[in-house]
């Protein structure tokens, strides 16, 4: 891209705007270096990038890139076997820190939300810990060497603590001796160039023996080394200059551990800057109130209220145009200060900033185009060096964009043929632009030649435009209108201010028909479009007051339902609940009149079973009643024999006769009832032959004498006769209310143990059958616990 086309559109300011959110100079020197890219498929991974980190600092914040600094330089003199110093080396242990902690943060946030672009850029950082350990156990925050370096560092700083503590007490004596104080312009101990002195008054030098090592400013005072400590400062010397060379010692080792680490680590260095830069580009999102534009190599181009990035938030007018799909060219005329510049400025510095992975300050829905090339003659480039007139100049310009303009370029041309006679610049105008448009290029460009507006209406692929202008006000709206060219306002501007009316109606006379029929035209266009705009406006209303009501009522439908699934989840415990209550009640009526039956026999008083029923009717649960229909329980009328179940007592019988067609008399096992009809369910019909069972049913007799036996002794017996008896015997036990029966069948091969079990698990009484436990009979024996 030209640099020259960049500076025209301002694109600078946004990269030095973008350098002011990076944490690292790596990340600096990429936003300064940034540049458009015409690689559609490079420009969306770019945004892809810029996405994910927006997305990261949405949820989690932007990751901290503190002590990462640009070490290369210290990395290349490590490789090639120079020594570092200890600021140098904190500096490569804060990379290898932060590196680390930008590398877990990201691990972190990609199990949560999915960003695999930074994920995998960060997965690339190499794990140098050891080295970091190494160089923060020698040097501290403060690039210090510590005494823990290494145990000969610990010594030798040990003996300098030492000496430095003997010759402080021989020189805190003297000066404490009244011989010695008189001739000290001040009682204290100080350093001049590593030895201890004192300050001595110059007058007591012929005094005072030792060596001057400095003096004061006027001369007063001298600062003096005695004789009695020369050699202890000499001692202490020499001790620092071992602790110099352990020193270096260190520095060297570590110096050697990071030149085996110089290669990773310059690519860390560089993986960070990309990292830092990438989510410098969220952060000005952020500021912007940016959005991704969908992006396309089509040459389509739209944009949804776009704001020019550089005009405070409180001031830009947004943009709403469309370029490339009906039409390729856009024509804008109005008068000057209306906008036109800034609608040319705004496009193409959207059109930069999302080529280079930027979000765009637009709606949501924005598409933008990656163009090749974006060429502009914008302002006024009149040159004095050159002898430049304005039109020399931008003819200059347009064709030197003539020449390099393709089919997938974006032009933007601000008073083409300007400058120059209005006849013949708006013809050279017209010829340029019709150039341009046969090149299949997109241009947008603003005029003040009425000429032009012929043209774009005229022409197939161009399209006119203008910008808003309120003559109420007598001042611009800045609104790009698509579709509508601009008018002269003059007329209307000079009524306004006040021109005599007899000057505007000489004025309007000198106007030509033919130009009075396109003002005409205009401010009809002008007038329809407002009129649509209102209707917009308020169906725009409408819409939203519907959508409103309809979020109110899915709220409040949600509310109802809400409050429904509450009331019947409700309903259904006190279902359960009273359907409860209803089983025990009716086990305890069953016990009842099976107690009845044992003690009269199978004929049971009328007056008593009219108690029962009546307990019965009592327990059953009004909603049960009327949830079942009387035609599902009787779908056809019943006939004698039919077999049919009670429900509220879960019993099964046959019909013995029909009493009129309300009432039937039941046989339940060994008892008949008179039961309703509509309480019944039909089961089978009765069979062709009256049934055996029946029969025999009404021969069966228990008295109370008899007695009920809980064990059934099947040892010897076959499968065949071993299930009659446990048919029988299940029978009795139940008619005696027993709860639990054992069966004796023995260990022996099994097979008998297994037929039993079989038939005891379809049985209907039987609620559940186990093994003996050791001290019933083991394995020998059945235990079965009856309804």
């Amino acid at each position: 891209m030209d640099d020259k086309i960049l500076h025209t559109l301002e694109y600078r300011k946004i990269l030095n705007k973008l350098m002011q959110y990076t944490q690292t100079p790596m990340g600096r020197l990429a936003a300064e270096e940034l540049k458009p890219s015409g690689d559609f498929e490079g420009v969306k991974r770019l945004l892809q990038a810029t996405d994910e980190a927006v997305n990261v600092d949405r949820l989690k914040g932007i990751p901290s890139f503190g002590g990462v600094s640009d070490i290369r330089p210290a990395l290349k003199r490590a490789s090639i076997g120079g020594m570092l110093g200890t600021s140098e080396l904190l500096s490569v242990g804060n990379t290898i820190g932060g590196a680390r902690r930008v590398k877990r943060f990201l691990a972190a946030m990609h199990e949560d939300e999915k960003i695999e672009m930074l994920y995998a850029l960060s997965d690339l950082l190499s794990e140098q810990k050891h080295v970091e350990d190494a160089i923060r156990a020698c040097i501290d925050e403060d690039a210090n060497v510590l005494d823990s370096a290494s145990p000969e560092l610990a010594n030798i700083r040990r003996e300098l603590r030492g000496g430095e503590a003997r010759i402080r007490e021989k020189l805190d004596s003297m000066i404490r001796s009244s011989s010695v104080a008189k001739m000290l312009q001040d009682q204290l101990v100080t350093i001049r160039g590593d030895r201890f002195v004192i300050p001595v008054k110059a007058e007591y030098r012929s005094h005072f023996g030792g060596i001057v090592h400095d003096q004061s400013g006027s001369g007063a005072t001298l600062f003096i080394e005695p004789e009695s400590i020369v050699a202890m400062n000499n001692k202490l010397r020499e001790t620092r200059l071992r602790e110099e060379r352990e020193i270096e010692i260190i520095l060297h080792r570590l110096t050697d551990l990071v030149g085996g680490i110089a290669e990773e680590m310059a690519y860390d260095v560089d993986i960070l800057g990309q990292l830092d830069f990438i989510f410098a580009k969220a952060r000005i999102a952020r500021e912007m109130k940016a959005t991704q534009p969908r992006m396309n190599d089509r040459g389509y181009l739209k944009l949804r209220k776009g704001r020019h990035p550089l005009i405070p938030a409180e001031l830009v007018v947004p943009l709403d145009a469309e370029l490339g799909n009906q039409y390729s060219s856009i024509i804008v005329t109005g008068p000057n200060t209306g906008g036109k510049t800034v609608t040319l400025k705004t496009v193409g510095l959207l059109s930069l900033m999302s080529m280079s992975g930027l979000f765009i300050p637009a709606e949501e829905g924005s598409q933008m185009c990656v163009f090749d090339a974006i060429y502009a003659d914008i302002g006024d480039e009149q040159s004095i060096e050159q002898s430049l007139s304005t039109f020399s100049s931008h003819m200059t310009n347009i064709i030197s964009i003539l020449k390099r303009m393709t089919p997938k370029s974006l032009i933007l041309l601000d008073e083409v043929g300007a400058g120059t006679d209005p006849a013949e610049g708006s013809a050279l105008a017209i010829a340029i632009l019709e150039h341009i448009h046969r090149t299949e290029c997109r241009m947008i460009a603003t005029t003040h030649y009425s000429e032009l507006k012929a043209y774009a209406y005229e022409r197939k692929g161009v399209i006119n435009a203008s910008m808003e202008f309120d003559v109420q006000t007598l001042s611009p709206t800045y609104r790009l209108l698509i579709g509508v060219p601009g008018r002269s306002n003059a007329f209307a501007i000079a009524e306004r201010l006040g021109l005599p009316g007899a000057i505007l109606e000489h004025a309007r006379g000198e106007v030509k028909e033919e130009d009075l029929r396109v003002e005409h035209m205009i401010a009809s266009l002008e007038e329809n479009r407002l009129t649509a705009e209102q209707e917009r406006e308020r169906a725009e209303v409408i819409r939203r007051e519907a959508e409103d009501f309809r979020k109110r009522q899915q709220l409040e439908l949600e509310k109802l339902e809400s409050q429904r699934d509450k009331r019947l989840e409700k309903a259904e415990k006190d279902a359960s609940a009273i359907l409860d209550k209803a089983r025990k009640e009716a086990e305890e009526i069953i016990s009842d009149l099976r107690r009845l039956a044992m003690e009269e026999g199978a004929s049971v008083k009328e007056h008593k079973l009219i108690e029962a029923r009546r307990r019965l009717d009592e327990a059953e649960p009004a909603p049960r009643k009327k949830a079942v229909s009387r035609a599902a329980k009787a779908p056809r009328q019943l006939q004698p024999g039919d077999e049919v179940k009670l429900p509220s007592v879960n019993q099964k019988g046959y019909i013995v006769e029909l009493s009129g067609t309300k009432e039937a008399v039941v046989q339940f096992g060994i008892m008949k009832m008179k039961v309703n009809v509509s309480d019944l369910e039909f089961l089978a019909s009765a069979p062709d032959q009256p049934a055996p069972a029946l029969r025999r049913a009404t021969t069966v007799k228990r008295t109370r004498d008899e007695n009920v036996r809980s064990e059934l002794d099947l040892r010897g017996a076959n499968l065949e006769e071993a299930i009659m008896e446990t048919d029988r015997f299940i029978d009795e036990a139940f008619l005696g209310n027993l709860g639990q029966i054992y069966i004796i069948h023995g260990k022996g091969t099994g097979v008998l143990r297994t037929g039993i079990q079989e038939y005891l698990r379809k049985h209907r009484h039987v609620k559940s059958y186990r093994l003996g436990n050791y001290n019933e009979g083991g394995a020998g024996v059945t235990v079965a616990e009856l309804e």
